[in-house]
């Protein structure tokens, strides 16, 4: 029991909660259920009956064992509709298997391609497997909640995060699929095909530099003030530059060390893609996250005031202020009440008999 693991996920972490847990979990609802008990069931059952949908986040073989799936409510509730985000699907020989982002980012490929030459396999700095299985999932249920409203009939959904992570490889797939090409790390973050697009380093520090056009290409020669690069025929096109990136990257890098980070974003932004690379700290307080209002305060009654980062959705009548990731339980009492109109005496029978677990 316990509930979520990441209420004990440090640094940070304290009497079943942590920083970790309240950066996934404000603003929501927590009622504890121990579905393997016949009364918690029951309560569950009740809860699907009032429910447009069910979504859970375990192994593949254990929404089936749990009663979790369309097949196991459709005769409660024909209309819900039952997403399952596990790490390898409902089916398949490794559905039993527990999965996490780091191990998908491995299973993936993706760590076979990031990184430099010359360094280990190495995943990407943030959980972005995590991350795209929870968009996806996401995205396929409110698709599945529409058709349910549209037809009066729900369904399964099954997402995986190595599906995710495997349709991710997009372009790197079909190149491999259907040519003789073999993906490699490349230096400097550069890009499998276009060059130039990397990191280059600067007198202080480093930039981004993505030149995906040719008039990008152009104005950024231009701005470098390389009058003979510009006009060497071995830089001309897309496939030349790649073909003679060895020759063309040593002469950008050496400018690029002429300047500060901050000296050259001021001479290239407006002509050229570019970024600085920022530090975790310079990133939450660059201008336009703030313009855009990405902190945001949530007062938490044990640990005070939390600075947080907002949702990247912008709509009118969002939520700017919103509750605490709650304690395990904690809504309990009030969501069988409001939902289902059950009384204080049926919620202490079924607290005593265990129907809401060991909390």
């Amino acid at each position: 029991m316990g509930g979520d693991s990441s209420r004990a996920t440090g640094p940070y972490a304290a009497d079943g909660d942590s920083l970790f847990f309240q950066s996934f979990n404000r603003g929501k609802k927590s009622i504890a259920l121990d579905l393997r008990h016949a009364d918690g069931r029951a309560v569950f059952h009740d809860l699907v009956r009032v429910s447009h949908a069910v979504f859970n986040n375990l192994r593949g073989d254990q929404p089936a064992k749990l009663g979790l799936t369309y097949a196991a409510l459709r005769e409660i509730n024909p209309t819900v509709v039952c997403c399952s985000l596990s790490g390898f699907g409902l089916t398949g020989p490794r559905a039993a298997e527990p999965a996490f982002d780091y191990l998908i980012q491995g299973y993936a490929g993706w760590m076979s391609v990031t990184g430099e030459p010359d360094a280990p396999p190495t995943k990407a700095g943030v959980s972005v497997v995590d991350f795209a299985g929870g968009y996806v999932a996401m995205a396929a249920l409110m698709a599945g909640l529409w058709d349910a409203q549209r037809t009066g009939v729900g369904r399964e959904i099954d997402v995986s995060l190595l599906d995710a992570a495997v349709s991710m490889l997009s372009y790197y797939a079909i190149w491999t699929l259907n040519r003789d090409w073999q993906p490699g790390r490349v230096a400097h973050s550069g890009h499998q095909s276009l060059v130039p697009a990397q990191n280059f380093a600067t007198r202080d520090g480093w930039i981004v530099v993505f030149c995906n056009k040719p008039k990008f290409w152009e104005a950024l020669v231009e701005a470098l003030d390389l009058p003979d690069v510009a006009r060497d025929p071995r830089f001309a096109t897309f496939a030349d530059r790649l073909a003679h990136k060895e020759a063309l990257l040593p002469r950008l890098a050496a400018r690029f060390r002429e300047r500060t980070t901050a000296g050259w974003l001021t001479h290239l932004r407006g002509r050229v893609p570019c970024a600085p690379v920022n530090t975790i700290e310079e990133a939450l307080e660059d201008e336009q996250v703030q313009a855009r209002e990405m902190i945001i305060e949530v007062k938490h009654p044990e640990l005070g005031t939390l600075r947080e980062v907002a949702s990247p959705v912008k709509t009118p009548g969002a939520i700017t202020t919103p509750a605490p990731a709650p304690k395990l339980g904690q809504h309990t009492d009030d969501v069988l009440r409001e939902l289902l109109g059950y009384d204080e005496r049926r919620i202490a029978r079924l607290r005593e008999a265990g129907a809401f677990g060991r909390v």
